[in-house]
């Protein structure tokens, strides 16, 4: 090609010469008026019977914004009760009785601990309402674009969501609260305790599908949400592939770690936001570093299971860290700006998951000198909130950060989703009862000995080397055309894309006009 291409081995694409004008948002649902009157006015209709009412995403990003009149209604609303008002709760500022805090719950971990000097600072996502786990904000970003635009009707589509667990529930849980009907797909192998919820929250069985394998056997779920949407009143919310699931953390995320960072570098003047740390999964989550990273210089670590390396050695394989299934490269994954790959074993969020939750644990960790506030806040994690934390380490030890260098990142559930992995772990690895040897051997080979290994600080060739991979998922599998495939790689695609949430907030604002309810709380 002339001047201005990239050569990249599958194809080739022109990264400087992009044009908001002729970007056709449409081919990927993304849409800034309404499209379908009909549609919009029936789901105006059931918004204003159940007295429905949406917040728009410059209020959970910060709910300083939330009416007085929704504050003051909460207090009476449990925060895991199927209740509309429990949508203004699906941000990072909740306590665990229901309440706003200031600045999101979390935990900043020490050297004691870590074995490097950098602050590794951990927010907490079992703060969020009905599922204790992050991915209901994602839930809600992919749904409420296509309601307010009239792409989805909730009086004749099921919303169908795929999943390897947490955003499978979280689209439940927004359904519901949305006067939607919603459908959980995800692997049969997921931990017990995502399916017992899901039997309390779905009337009917069939609105669960079970799909072969575990965490690392997406594709089968992608094989069952095709033959789905054979039927029309099937409507596809796919968080891998749904560009709106980018812009809500990038639009709520990011500021709420920003401002974990900000309060941070209050206290220790001069700190430094070095690094953005998230497994991948549907890179969702991963959507909060572009803002870091253009704000603060914040490099973009993404993050996966060394048992199924796809990234770092486009590799496959089975891996129990749930939450980050893969064996591919999701649409939405910002490759081309991402800095750092990392791969953490399973085995070492197992292990870990077990200290972190017995007293032989605590005590070893309270040996080793960490602090009793930080040991007593360690059941937040689960694992991969772990495995996040376990990358942060081998890249504060691969970059050779200091004390002056923060990173920040993500639980993104607590360790109550665990319980019965715990149990397997008890009746297969540890039949003997977890002793504080058991405990020592997993800190010091998992924590205080990740190393530098299996990190890649990436170049251009690893980051084409990557992005290619989604060709075969997306293009030849999924049928993604080709231009919107390699379009992607543009920077100035994404920061297009980043610009919607606000224009999205006017529509919102708009159908709580129409439906009335928040003018007559």
């Amino acid at each position: 090609m002339d001047n201005g291409s990239v050569n990249v081995g599958v194809g080739s694409f022109e990264v400087s010469n992009f044009d908001p004008e002729s970007f056709d948002l449409s081919r990927f649902g993304l849409f800034t008026e309404i499209i379908d009157d009909e549609r919009y006015k029936r789901s105006v209709e059931r918004f204003k019977e159940r007295k429905i009412a949406l917040p728009t995403f410059s209020q959970l990003a910060d709910p300083n914004k939330i009416p007085q009149s929704i504050r003051t209604s909460l207090s009476d609303v449990d925060r895991n009760d199927a209740d509309p008002l429990n949508l203004y709760r699906v941000h990072w500022y909740n306590d665990f009785e229901g309440g706003f805090v200031d600045i999101p719950d979390h935990v900043i971990l020490t050297s004691e601990m870590t074995g490097v000097e950098s602050p590794i600072i951990v927010a907490f996502g079992n703060r969020f309402p009905m599922i204790a786990a992050h991915k209901v904000l994602a839930a809600y970003s992919c749904l409420v674009p296509r309601v307010v635009t009239g792409q989805y009707d909730p009086t004749v589509h099921r919303a169908i969501w795929p999943s390897t667990g947490n955003y499978a529930r979280g689209g439940v849980a927004i359904s519901r609260l949305m006067g939607c009907r919603g459908v959980a797909v995800l692997p049969e192998n997921m931990s017990r305790e995502r399916f017992e919820w899901l039997d309390e929250w779905i009337a009917n069985p069939e609105d669960v599908i079970k799909t072969t394998g575990s965490e690392s056997n997406v594709k089968e779920i992608y094989d069952a949400c095709n033959e789905l949407e054979k039927d029309p009143g099937n409507f596809i919310l796919n968080q891998f592939s749904e560009f709106s699931n980018h812009i809500g953390h990038h639009e709520v995320t990011s500021r709420a770690l920003e401002h974990l960072y900000l309060a941070a570098a209050e206290k220790h003047p001069g700190l430094k936001l070095a690094a953005f740390v998230a497994a991948s999964g549907s890179a969702g989550t991963l959507a909060a570093g572009e803002r870091l990273k253009s704000d603060y210089g914040a490099q973009i670590v993404a993050v996966e299971a060394l048992e199924c390396p796809t990234m770092l050695y486009n590799g496959f394989g089975e891996h129990n860290i749930q939450g980050i299934g893969d064996k591919h490269i999701p649409l939405i994954h910002n490759v081309t700006n991402t800095d750092v790959v990392v791969a953490v074993s399973d085995r070492a969020c197992d292990e870990l998951g077990v200290v972190f939750n017995t007293p032989e644990g605590a005590a070893y960790l309270a040996d080793l000198g960490v602090d009793p506030s930080i040991i007593s806040q360690l059941g937040h994690f689960g694992l991969s909130g772990i495995c996040n934390v376990l990358a942060a380490i081998k890249t504060a030890k691969t970059l050779g950060l200091s004390a002056e260098d923060a990173i920040v990142t993500v639980a993104t559930d607590g360790a109550e989703l665990y319980a019965s992995e715990r149990e397997a772990m008890a009746a297969n690895r540890y039949v003997d009862g977890f002793s504080s040897s058991d405990a020592s051997t997993a800190v010091e080979e998992h924590l205080l000995g990740a190393d530098s290994s299996h990190v890649e600080v990436l170049d251009e060739i690893g980051r084409n080397r990557i992005f290619n991979l989604g060709y075969y998922t997306w293009v030849e599998q999924q049928g993604i055309e080709f231009d919107d495939f390699e379009m992607r790689r543009d920077q100035q695609v994404w920061k297009h894309l980043q610009k919607l949430a606000p224009i999205w907030d006017e529509l919102i604002e708009e159908f709580n006009n129409q439906t009335g309810v928040l003018a007559n709380r």
